[in-house]
């Protein structure tokens, strides 16, 4: 009786889990910080606001430059660039047991199998803004790009 039992089990398997890139990315991934988006521009900066209300949105800007008329013009100069690596593998084990008598029969076996991918992305943004010579905004313009 106690050979056929062990007879009946045949195989003892386990499995690893696999994650996708997507789920690799969230658990690595900092959204904690505000980003400086072309929508926070779009969305806040506006002709006529001050110095001040443009850092408290936008922050200190990377380049002040002033014209022959003593204008002011701040230029934000972003780049982010964002790898995600992907890694996931699959295995499957199994121990056989012989039905005979003696325990030379058995034996383990590995079936394994893995894959791996890796993306990265740039993302620039631009934003220029030129003040006047009431020290507000006169215009602004931006540009991004994402490769």
């Amino acid at each position: 009786m106690f050979r056929t039992i062990l007879a009946s089990i045949g195989m003892l398997a386990s499995a690893t889990g696999c994650m996708s890139g997507a789920q690799h990315r969230a658990d690595v991934q900092d959204d904690s910080t505000a980003r400086l988006t072309v929508g926070t521009v779009q969305r806040e900066i506006r002709v006529g606001l001050t110095g001040a209300e443009v850092v408290d949105v936008l922050g200190a800007p990377n380049v002040v430059t002033t014209d022959a008329e003593r204008n002011e013009t701040w230029v934000y100069d972003k780049v982010a660039t964002e790898s995600v690596h992907s890694t996931s593998s699959a295995g499957v084990a199994a121990l056989i047991l012989g039905a005979g008598g003696d325990t030379a029969g058995a034996g383990v076996g590995t079936l394994a199998r893995s894959a791996g991918a890796t993306a990265r992305t740039q993302r620039t943004l631009t934003i220029v803004i030129r003040f006047g010579a009431d020290a507000r905004v006169r215009e602004f313009s931006y540009r991004a790009s994402q490769f």
